[in-house]
């Protein structure tokens, strides 16, 4: 039987030669010194490196390390989203998708690919969220990039149930940190994923909506879908 001009045994001993797990028999060195022969092993030797271009360790080690993104609309505008095999990194209020990759991939070091399909289960989530289906995410996080106060700040803040708000020293409070409601509303301010930790409940004790990173008014739109009460 003869496989793409070859002899099935030969083909057989040259992979074993070519992936080092045998040495050639003395007819196979024999058919490798023809021009013939050596024609066969270069072309073994070119499907084996795109083999592990494909999928080798370092192909599957750059898989890992990519961060996936896709964009979606919704009542407050459009967003831009990304995650990484940790889970979400981004939620952005309507910037440029080209600024938004060149930020991913600036702060983060790693490869940035728009893929829909990556993204959907988190989209799907997101856009219940706006159809009133759901009040908590069950979306993973990835926080690696923020200090242990900002992390214990964003999970404190994630706490606080939909349809209620609690001010910047209540979340101080809750970390035990009483003193530090000006730094809790500074890491509120650089939350990476808002809607999915629901920053937008969490509000100046003096009264007021205070800030947002998506504006006031998604801030406001925000906590009227959720029939907030204070």
């Amino acid at each position: 039987m003869r496989q793409g001009g070859m002899d099935v045994k030969w083909s057989d001993e040259l992979i074993a030669v070519v992936l080092g797990d045998a040495r050639p028999s003395a007819e196979l060195e024999r058919r490798l010194n023809t021009d013939e022969g050596r024609r066969e092993l270069g072309a073994y030797r070119r499907a084996l490196g795109m083999l592990n271009t494909l999928y080798g360790d370092e192909a599957v080690s750059r898989s890992k390390r990519a961060v996936y993104y896709t964009s979606l609309r919704t009542p407050v505008g459009r967003l831009l989203i990304a995650a990484t095999g940790a889970g979400l990194v981004r939620v952005s209020f309507d910037v440029s998708e080209m600024a938004f990759a060149a930020d991913l991939r600036q702060r983060l070091k790693i490869d940035v690919v728009k893929s829909p399909e990556k993204m959907a289960g988190i989209v799907s989530q997101i856009e219940e969220y706006f159809a009133g289906k759901r009040r908590a995410f069950d979306i993973p996080v990835d926080l690696s990039k923020a200090t242990p106060f900002q992390r214990s700040v964003l999970m404190a803040a994630r706490r606080v149930p939909a349809g209620q708000v609690v001010s910047y020293h209540e979340i101080a409070r809750r970390i035990g940190r009483p003193e530090a409601s000006r730094a809790v509303g500074q890491a509120l301010g650089h939350n990476p994923v808002p809607i999915v930790i629901p920053c937008h409940r969490v509000v100046p004790s003096s009264g007021g909506l205070g800030g947002y990173m998506g504006g006031v008014r998604v801030k406001e739109k925000l906590l009227e879908l959720e029939g907030a009460r204070g």
